[in-house]
């Protein structure tokens, strides 16, 4: 096995794939599984990509996922093919939702089962009717989820197939046809429950509910059809536990790895490719029959000497933090346990949203900046240290929606503590106490918080404009170019096992189980 930050032994292989995040790591597994030589190189000194665990502040015993950091499109099946070490946990709470109405703070919560969930609608709403919607709804999703999420790891339907399998005349429509505002004020009349009900399509996409473009509608549908129910899962022992555990199976099954150098150049003939790659000392060339790669398409054509297409920006805040314990909430009929433990939407109403979206596309950062709040060691304390455990310690991830990268160019770090103070300050609004009084602190002092821009993830991890899908995300049936199983490009034995393949974004490993099942011929 080629040992960190040595160049590979041999100078040719069957596969060599550029990228060792989650995908490449996929790939990786499958193929050399298959009995296939791999290389894998990698230009950072580690595995994982944007699927890590970070110790992100200095002297504190807490792994954060830094980047991507809950689980619902990895299939099952993916986990079963590679004997993966590594599960997840369902969270009982779904979200909770904190406004002030008539001057009182109240909110709602989804999750603890029917009962519950129906009896905080009947209180949040007034009456039957928004529940009876809400399940009519994602009845609806349910049933395309069912369909459509097992067709991800086949080669691609047509437009026409993936219709017919769903055989649901109005979900095509609401979901693929129509943009997806239009379905959300049809079915639900409360402004705080359509807010909850389209952040699912905004995750990382600058749009309107109503965009014509329905680049909103295609968030919206990977949102809800992960794992066959639209369940999103936290992770057992931070994102991190994936991916090493995808490094183990690669690395067990003969993969090679090459950490700490970066692909500069891809040629290819269509039958044989050459890779050259360049670490801090030393360059080297290695021959292939194919080339996986896991970065960006935009990186890819700079690989293979073409025009890169323009990027497709991202739109997010990321915010990482530890607590020494959970704030107080002014809405005192629910415990900041159950509040946190699923999805906290903060200034995500539907009309807000929608005004946070105005102000940015006319260059300004919204005056509300709508974000959504998890705690990952409500349900999985493993990632804390044991002394931070027993002192009541607690993370929270913050996904800020609607700042797209071209608000940041002129100053990132400027705007980025703009941001963070406007969003902290949307957040205390909904707190008894302000969200810095209980923030922990590191070795020197510092407060545990870390905010990262658009601008701040295109330089760390590469990702065009900031976007975390790569680029705009594509419904998942054939187009003309798409290829069998949408991960393949102009030339014969160059794949692209990245995010943005068709069926790409998020972390699923689809791409590259898709890449690996294209070059074995499956």
């Amino acid at each position: 096995m080629t040992a960190h930050g040595a160049p590979p032994a041999r100078r040719a292989y069957d596969a060599v794939i550029v990228g060792a995040g989650h995908n490449g790591l996929v790939a990786a597994a499958y193929l050399a599984r298959a009995g296939r030589s791999v290389l894998l190189v990698e230009r950072l000194g580690h595995t994982g990509g944007a699927a890590v665990s970070t110790y992100a502040f200095e002297g504190i015993d807490a792994r954060l996922s830094r980047y991507s950091y809950l689980v619902s499109l990895l299939p099952r099946k993916i986990v079963r093919d590679l004997d993966l070490d590594f599960s997840v946990r369902g969270r009982d709470v779904s979200s909770y939702t904190p406004v002030r109405r008539e001057g009182q703070d109240t909110g709602l919560l989804v999750g603890g089962g029917r009962a519950r969930t129906r009896e905080a609608f009947g209180r949040f709403t007034g009456g039957e009717g928004e529940f009876a919607a809400w399940e009519k709804f994602y009845g609806l999703t349910g049933r395309v989820a069912e369909r459509v999420f097992p067709t991800l790891t086949e080669p691609l339907p047509t437009r026409e197939g993936l219709r017919a399998r769903i055989d649901d005349e109005d979900a095509w429509r609401m979901l693929f046809e129509e943009p997806v505002g239009a379905a959300i004020e049809e079915y639900f009349q409360d402004d705080v429950v359509r807010g909850v009900v389209l952040t699912d399509a905004l995750i990382g996409t600058f749009a309107d509910a109503h965009d014509a473009s329905l680049r909103q509608n295609r968030c919206f549908l990977y949102h809800v059809i992960g794992g066959g129910t639209g369940a999103w899962d936290v992770p057992v022992g931070g994102m991190g536990a994936l991916t090493d555990a995808l490094a183990q199976a690669a690395r067990a099954a003969g993969a090679e790895f090459a950490t700490g150098y970066e692909a500069t150049r891809i040629e290819t003939d269509g039958a044989r490719a050459e890779v050259t790659c360049r670490g801090e000392a030393e360059e080297f060339t290695v021959a292939a029959s194919h080339v996986l790669v896991g970065a960006s398409p935009q990186a890819l054509a700079e690989l293979l000497g073409e025009t890169p297409p323009a990027p497709a920006e991202g739109a997010q805040l990321k915010v990482n933090m530890l607590l020494k314990r959970l704030p107080r909430l002014r809405d005192t009929s629910v415990d900041p346990g159950e509040a946190f433990a699923g999805t906290f939407h903060v200034a995500e109403g539907y009309e807000q949203l929608a005004t946070a979206y105005s102000e940015a596309a006319a260059g300004a950062l919204p005056s509300a900046p709508p974000s959504e709040i998890y705690c990952h060691s409500l349900t999985d304390p493993s990632i804390l240290g044991e002394h931070l455990r027993a002192l009541g310690y607690q993370t929270l991830t913050l996904f800020g929606l609607h700042t797209p990268a071209r608000l940041f160019t002129e100053d990132n770090d400027a705007v980025r503590e703009e941001l963070l103070k406007a969003t902290l300050a949307q957040l205390d609004a909904y707190l008894d106490e302000p969200i810095a009084e209980v923030l922990a602190t590191d070795v020197q002092g510092r407060p545990c918080i870390e905010a990262k821009t658009p601008l701040d993830l295109e330089r760390d991890l590469r990702l065009p404009g900031g976007n975390i899908f790569h680029r705009d995300l594509a419904f998942p049936y054939a187009q003309e170019g798409t290829g069998r199983w949408g991960v393949e490009t102009a030339h014969a034995n160059v794949l692209l096992c990245g995010a943005g393949a068709v069926r790409g974004g998020g972390v699923s490993g689809i791409p590259g189980h898709n890449a690996a099942m294209a070059v074995l011929g499956e």
